[in-house]
């Protein structure tokens, strides 16, 4: 067995023990201050130096020297109700750590810890960041950055990662360039006049112009994309009106806008609000349009992802390292990526025995804990052998 990975599973029991007080005590993004203090309490335990950022965010440093190379876990909850009958759940009525960010969080303690153990043979320093706020726009990564977290020393790249249900428990799966998309929020309210339902002449029906703005932005979205680039535009959420015989004077919508090119992505969004304010325009209607910009999208730098992708083979053996189909899901890890060379891969934490298991921000979200190991060997061996390499890597 590798000698990092041997490391992480002697300190098994001290990395399920984090995930599990940390599953105990969740906390909302840019809320974590319990799990900011927990976190620097396991750092000043292990002798590890580290800084507050970003309120709720944590900066550690590892070795010296002139190199540096960054790991990343993310520390926010999200407000869901736990279902999962654990003996650890949650004690935060509507607080879950349902997309693993608490495992995350541990394996970056245990990685923490066998980086401290031989540290006087790092070529260089590794920085460790606990990041907060990935739940929430705008993103704790890009307030992190913004506050210096990607200087003093500037990280040669970054690597992160995340658990994965849909994958058994230990894959490695990782992609090289896109990964996951920029993902923007979509608030619509269309305002039209109020009216008795059996006179409509008198009224400007919102909920119908609603009806067609639908689908009218998903013939934009398909019409206009390349079909060899992945994008999409969902309505989520549709509210409006509060009986069977009144039309209303307004409606709201939510939603979704995805894609992995920036400039289709800024391509939308003009259009989204151009065509529904001419829709709105040809019945009488207004609207209101608000579109929050969220994450970019996650692009694996070639060289860090190969990187990766090597030092997974070498960490559990070829068949266990596979490809990472993308997903259009978001993840602010992307904002790192915008100024260093990043990789980010996904962890199975399905277990065996299972075919499948409940998703990502489900109620039942269980993660096989005998993956924690492998994750926190991952990022430690991931640290250790870059500061190793020539620079050929970094290219």
């Amino acid at each position: 067995m590798n000698q990092i990975l041997q490391a992480a599973n002697n300190r098994i029991s001290s990395i399920i023990e984090d995930r599990r007080h940390l599953h105990r005590n969740p906390e909302l993004s840019f809320q974590e201050h319990e799990t900011c203090a927990y976190i620097s309490k396991r750092l000043l335990s292990m002798n590890i130096e580290h800084s507050i950022i970003a309120q709720t965010g944590i900066i550690a440093h590892i070795g010296k020297g002139d190199r540096c190379i960054a790991l990343r876990a993310d520390i926010d909850a999200l407000p869901i109700q736990e279902d999962t009958n654990l003996d650890f759940a949650s004690c935060k009525p509507g607080i879950m750590h349902a997309c693993g960010h608490d495992a995350h969080t541990a394996m970056l303690l245990g990685a923490a810890a066998i980086l401290k153990e031989c540290e006087s043979t790092l070529n260089g320093v590794v920085k460790l960041i606990f990041q907060p706020g990935e739940e929430k726009v705008p993103g704790g990564a890009s307030i992190m950055v913004a506050e210096g977290a990607l200087e003093h020393p500037k990280p040669e790249a970054i690597f992160g990662q995340h658990v994965y249900p849909d994958a058994p428990c230990g894959e490695i799966q990782i992609s090289i360039g896109p990964t996951m998309a920029s993902a923007d929020e979509i608030y619509i309210t269309i305002h039209g006049k109020g009216a008795h339902a059996a006179q409509p002449h008198q009224g400007i029906d919102p909920i119908l112009i609603a009806s067609e703005l639908i689908l009218h932005l998903q013939s934009l979205i398909t019409k206009t994309r390349n079909p060899l680039l992945p994008g999409l535009l969902g309505i989520t959420s549709i509210h409006g009106g509060s009986a069977t015989n009144i039309i209303p004077d307004s409606v709201e919508l939510k939603g979704t806008l995805r894609s992995f090119d920036p400039s289709w992505r800024e391509q939308a969004i003009r259009m989204i609000q151009k065509h529904t304010e001419q829709l709105c325009a040809l019945h009488g209607a207004t609207s209101e349009v608000t579109i929050l910009r969220g994450y970019p999208a996650v692009y694996n730098h070639e060289g860090a992802a190969r990187f990766a992708i090597q030092t997974a083979q070498r960490l559990i053996g070829d068949a266990q390292v596979t490809d990472f189909e993308p997903k259009m899901w978001g993840e602010d890890f992307a904002f790192y990526g915008q100024h260093i060379p990043a990789a980010f891969w996904m962890l199975g934490v399905r277990p065996h025995h299972q075919a499948s298991m409940p998703g990502l921000h489900n109620a039942q979200f269980t993660p096989d804990e005998q993956a924690l190991p492998i994750g926190a060997a991952m990022m430690a061996k991931s640290a250790i052998d870059w500061l190793s390499n020539p620079i050929a890597y970094h290219e």
